[in-house]
């Protein structure tokens, strides 16, 4: 069996769904970079529900996918040392190094780059994590995916911010996963509306792909959703405690965003939904010691009885 065969059949056994070598060449997307193997595993589990909180899928997971991806790499990493008697170099990534993964991923032939820029697989859709493993083993490259989004245009057309200026090019100050996620400080006015019930990142451009629709659902373990974390009550979110933020997140994603972004981003869902019945929980929030908080609660609160002026 030839080494790439090895290597991909090894893959495959510690829970990779995809895998595939990506060579070393000019790529146009980025820099020279060394021999890359690239793997992935699907994490599409359930659909949102109106009315509540929106948590980005990739992020239920009861275990960090970097860790459980990274763990899966390390075996893939150890066989290559051993195909090649531990004379080679590697270094393996989930997100942590200088690789962006998703453009190895295409010439790896594992999916090719939509427009809403995440890679798509023809058969299970773009639900997925992706791991690097870097090698200065000599390896027969895969052939590049083909392209097949086709003239749609149902991931821009769908954007709630306008994020993408262009097919495969994202305006990062507008998307959804970033105002939720790295933002700190206050949301900008005029994008609050088009963030809607997302508390955490935002899956609206992998959702409305066609490519997803027959997307299949994880089994592994890990990645199966933590309680409480598909469609959160948004007053819970809200008001959650320090402790019980670090708790109910530990080892999450979730953590990035802080408490403090967490509960801002929640308290602006809270004023999308125009709920009457939650502006007690804004109108604490209006005191919160936490400036961020305070703030959106003010604003919260406008569109609240802004909605209960129009239906008077």
């Amino acid at each position: 069996m030839r080494t790439s065969e090895q290597i991909k059949s090894v893959a495959a056994n510690v829970g990779f769904d995809l895998c595939g070598v990506a060579p070393v060449v000019h790529f146009p997307e980025l820099a020279h970079f060394p021999d890359n193997y690239n793997t992935a595993l699907p994490y599409s589990i359930a659909v949102k529900s109106p009315g509540h909180g929106w948590i980005s899928r990739y992020a239920w997971s009861r275990e960090d996918y970097h860790e459980s991806v990274l763990r899966r790499l390390r075996e893939v990493e150890a066989r290559l040392k051993q195909v090649a008697n531990g004379s080679i170099e590697t270094r393996s990534y989930v997100d942590t190094g200088p690789v962006l993964e998703r453009v190895f991923a295409r010439y790896a032939g594992i999916g090719w780059l939509g427009k809403n820029t995440c890679l798509i697989n023809q058969k299970i859709g773009s639900w997925l994590f992706l791991g690097v493993i870097v090698t200065s083993l000599e390896l027969t490259p895969d052939v590049p995916a083909s392209d097949r989004c086709g003239t749609c245009t149902r991931c821009i057309d769908a954007c709630p911010t306008q994020a993408f200026v262009a097919p495969h090019q994202l305006d990062s100050n507008k998307c959804i996963s970033y105002l939720t996620i790295e933002k700190r400080g206050p949301l900008p006015e005029d994008l609050r509306e088009g963030i809607g019930s997302n508390v955490f990142g935002c899956d609206i451009c992998q959702d409305v792909c066609p490519w997803n629709r027959k997307a299949p659902a994880t089994e592994k373990p890990e990645f199966q959703p933590r309680e409480g974390l598909v469609n959160p009550a948004l007053a819970w979110l809200a008001e959650i405690s320090e402790e019980e933020f670090r708790q109910k997140f530990r080892g999450s994603p979730v953590k990035r965003a802080k408490r403090s972004g967490l509960r801002r981003n929640t308290i602006i869902a809270i004023g999308n939904a125009k709920d009457h019945s939650q502006l007690a929980v804004v109108e604490r929030a209006i005191n919160d010691s936490d400036p961020d908080v305070a703030e959106a609660a003010q604003w919260a609160k406008r569109q609240i009885l802004d909605q209960s002026h129009e239906t008077d």
